[in-house]
């Protein structure tokens, strides 16, 4: 009791209470150092940012980059910590001396350590490359299914959010029993020292988005450094344009709406409005069938398409086992091409391209499924996945045109997961081809030619589902182990749910040769994308333009109908036209481009070469990749042919843009 009193008496000596006051005088500055500290570590541990490594290619090493980085992050860092100390003085005016700094310690600590771990969190399912535009394509263009798809990492969110909140509220109420009442209240910072410090950030900021060094793009990857960045870019947005005068992507004409990154490059006109590759020069696109018609003998067709089958499926052996025997029969007996690039690596976008025959298809173009019915075809879908997902089947005309339709939507009391999502319904094979054996398998196709579609999605993520059998790998990863520290085992599961799906595809053949129709039966197989499971430092596709996110093989059953590679998606429905009247396979006169992001808008561009030939280009960092050579840098860094190389592929994207822009009716008259 008399210590209590010695405590809590405001006439008792004053040394204790100065001893509190001191120690929570500097407690936010030591809160802001251990935040940063952790930060610091993840960030190199994650992305290499000191040390490089996966996923990091501008490494920062030389010790004037990292003092550069240092003085940014720490500019940064001091910004916000001094904001939330303001905000806390501020929220805890009325309450006792030592409430600011526990409050500081829940926002700036706490707080930023929770937005630190959410992201880390999203990034080791996905990558440092996730954003706005790649989580609302996961949701096949709609945010609520986005959200839906994410559905259990959110409520783990918010189920630490409220744990956090609760922990907070237990602190402040012992600190009220524990904590002398007669505390020194802490002063703000002065004015002087406020505005040293939001000049010294502007400054350092403005230069640090022109330098362009492996220091920029290392801050990038930083919390408080981009969200105060991207204030500024977009206060300084005066055209509203979209892009500022801060960041490494700055508009370099802020008072001209028509110029600025990624600005419609207009050709011709002298003008390079994008600010990459100097004025358009149009360059050959690829041109889309028109509406076909077949006639005479129409051999019966069937499109199986393996979600998220990687390129390097054919002779791929696990555990000493073959991943694929039928795929690999298939392929030896028939013919097959690779690499077959999927132009954005996502499923909604890809099966566009594969029945539309289109880089960047529309809804009422002309598609497989349309072909077929003015052909007098029977038409089947049996769809592990809901294809009203990203309006796949508005677009291509599938749902309307079939005179048989099962998809995840249809069979959802099969699915094998118990989300609601149209994203998330999968259905196992098994399912799929006891509908075909119910219905479709049923009918004559001696009389009558049939094409079927099937969709194939044992591989979809998390690669293991109920019904998936252990077919290469007895003991599959159940999802919340799927991590980079679990690489190898992640692979298994996933070579082994591809293994599944080649399983079924055995069964679909016998079917077809038990009927007698398979010697006049075109059977084309393909993945819709890749996946990279972890060589890269990724898990997934979509988000970084390489050979495993975005390549994978087509195979046929017949020899002599595939051409020779690199192809894309889009160049199928000619090649399947071309195998149903017999026709040599056509040449492909363009090279395979891909993009991530709306064609209009992307982050990253692409285009194949012979063999394994890829040039990337990032618009958002300016980093151009041989990715063959494993040889990435900045685009002003090439020269010679690998200067061409990047060149060829601004000049593909322009054009393409153009050509979409014409077909939209938006693009500019040109000047005679």
């Amino acid at each position: 009791m008399a210590t209590r009193a010695l405590d809590t008496d405001a006439t008792a000596s004053p040394r204790p209470r100065g001893l509190w006051a001191r120690l929570f005088a500097y407690a936010p500055v030591a809160i802001v150092f251990f935040v940063s500290a952790i930060e610091l570590a993840l960030a190199d541990r994650k992305y290499g940012l000191f040390t490089g490594g996966f996923g990091m290619s501008r490494a920062i090493e030389s010790f004037g980059q990292r003092a550069e980085f240092l003085l940014a992050y720490g500019l940064a860092q001091a910004v916000v910590g001094l904001a939330g100390w303001l905000l806390a003085l501020r929220l805890t005016r009325k309450r006792p001396a030592w409430a600011p700094t526990l409050l500081f310690a829940m926002i700036n600590g706490l707080g930023f350590c929770m937005v630190l771990a959410a992201q880390y969190q999203l990034h080791s399912y996905f990558s440092d490359a996730i954003s706005f535009a790649l989580i609302r394509q996961l949701g096949g263009g709609s945010l609520y299914d986005a959200f839906l798809f994410g559905l259990s990492e959110i409520a783990l969110a918010a189920a630490c959010l409220l744990g956090v909140i609760v922990a907070c509220w237990i602190a402040w109420r012992i600190a009220l029993r524990v904590l002398p009442p007669g505390m020194e209240r802490p002063s703000p910072p002065r004015t002087a020292v406020l505005v040293a410090v939001g000049v010294a950030f502007v400054t350092v900021a403005w230069f640090v988005g022109r330098s362009g060094d492996n220091a920029a793009y290392g801050l990038e990857r930083t919390i408080a450094w981009s969200a105060l960045d991207g204030a500024l870019d977009y206060a300084t947005d005066f055209d509203r344009d979209g892009y500022g005068m801060f960041g490494i992507q700055h508009d370099a004409a802020p008072f001209d709406p028509a110029r600025h990154p990624l600005a419609l490059d207009i050709p011709g006109n002298g003008i390079d409005e994008d600010g990459y590759g100097g004025d358009l020069h149009l360059v050959p696109v690829g041109m889309p069938l028109g509406p076909q018609v077949f006639t005479r003998k129409r051999p019966n067709v069937v499109v199986v398409v393996f979600e998220s089958t990687r390129g390097d499926v054919i002779g791929k052996r696990v555990n000493g086992k073959l991943v694929a025997p039928n795929l690999d029969a298939l392929a030896r007996n028939g013919s097959m091409v690779y690499p077959s690039y999927s132009h954005v690596a996502f499923t909604t976008e890809s099966l566009k391209s594969i029945f539309s025959g289109a880089l960047v298809p529309h809804v009422g173009d002309p598609s497989m499924f349309r072909d077929f019915k003015a052909s007098g075809y029977r038409i089947g879908v049996f769809s592990g996945q809901a294809e009203d997902f990203g309006d796949i089947s508005k677009t291509v005309g599938m749902k309307a045109n079939a005179d048989v339709f099962f998809d995840a939507e249809k069979l959802k009391n099969q699915r094998a997961f118990d989300f609601a999502a149209k994203g998330s319904l999968l259905v196992d094979e098994s399912h799929l081809l006891k509908a075909f054996d119910d219905t479709f398998g049923k009918e004559d196709w001696k009389k009558t030619p049939h094409f079927a579609y099937f969709n194939f999605q044992s591989a979809h993520f998390p690669y293991d589902h109920p019904g998936v059998a252990r077919r290469i790998d007895p003991h599959p990863l159940p999802r919340d182990e799927i991590d980079e520290a679990n690489a190898k085992q992640v692979r298994e599961t996933y070579w082994n749910a591809v293994a599944n799906s080649d399983y079924w595809l055995g069964q679909l053949i016998a079917r077809l040769k038990a009927k007698g129709v398979w010697d006049n039966t075109i059977l084309v197989v393909s993945g819709d994308h890749g996946e990279d499971l972890f060589e890269d430092g990724f898990l997934g596709h979509g988000h970084v333009l390489n050979t495993h996110q975005f390549a994978t093989v087509f195979v046929g059953n017949r020899p002599g109908m595939m051409p020779k590679g690199p192809i894309a998606l889009d160049d199928y429905r000619g090649i399947i036209t071309a195998a149903i009247r017999g026709e040599t396979p056509p040449v492909e006169k363009v090279a395979p481009f891909m993009h991530i992001g709306p064609i209009d808008t992307p982050t990253t561009i692409g285009l194949a070469g012979k063999g394994m030939e890829l040039t990337t280009l990032r618009l958002d960092t300016g980093e151009a990749c041989l990715v063959e050579q494993h040889h990435c840098g900045p685009i002003g860094t090439f020269s010679g042919k690998n200067k061409q190389r990047i060149d060829a592929v601004i000049a593909r994207w322009g054009s393409e843009r153009w050509r979409e822009r014409q077909r939209l009716g938006t693009a500019p008259k040109l000047s005679s």
